[in-house]
């Protein structure tokens, strides 16, 4: 399926939750990442500071921020550094997003664990962003475990990838713990 399309989707049907139920599937989705062993090993985790039509990250930050050392993403020309989690040093930044403010980034072979946002994934661990090619261009440089999380109708039958698109290793929905099986 085309990345447009599948972006067209997804943005008409995420229109249609409520309150309620963006909540619900945010919790139900981070249960489930607690509960893996991959998130119990982790200690430097890179997630993401949600938009007002992602699956919320707020109160899993702030649930876990004192046990686990989070980092964010910043937006620096056509990349993204990666600063640690501090809610006191947190700036409207690029696209209206939340994000870190200082110098002292980190180096993204530094994290074990990866939350990755997407408008879509496929069981193969293919996913579509928004369009940039921020995240493709972070992921490339690292081997963290890369873990997409996502409603359940942002799973998708198939997505046409390109070359530089980077999957990720496991998808977590409401419903679903998908861990991609590649072969080396």
């Amino acid at each position: 399926m085309k990345k447009d399309d599948i972006r067209r989707g997804i943005k008409a049907r995420k229109t249609l939750l409520s309150e309620e139920e963006k909540l619900t599937a945010a919790e139900r989705v981070f249960a489930l990442l607690e509960q893996t062993a991959d998130f119990m090993l982790a200690d430097r985790i890179l997630m993401y500071h949600s938009l007002p039509d992602e699956l919320s990250t707020r109160a899993f930050i702030s649930k876990w921020h004192d046990r686990k050392h989070f980092y964010l993403p910043r937006v620096n020309g056509v990349n993204l550094e990666i600063l640690p989690y501090d809610e006191s040093r947190l700036a409207l930044g690029s696209f209206h997003i939340e994000e870190p403010t200082g110098n002292d980034t980190a180096d993204i072979s530094d994290m074990e664990m990866i939350v990755v946002p997407a408008v879509a994934y496929d069981r193969a661990g293919n996913r579509v962003g928004r369009g940039k090619g921020y995240y493709d261009r972070l992921l490339a440089g690292s081997r963290a475990r890369k873990v997409g999380v996502a409603y359940d109708f942002q799973l998708v039958d198939e997505i046409d990838a390109d070359p530089h698109d980077v999957c990720v290793d496991v998808i977590i929905t409401e419903n679903h713990h998908i861990v991609i099986k590649r072969s080396r």
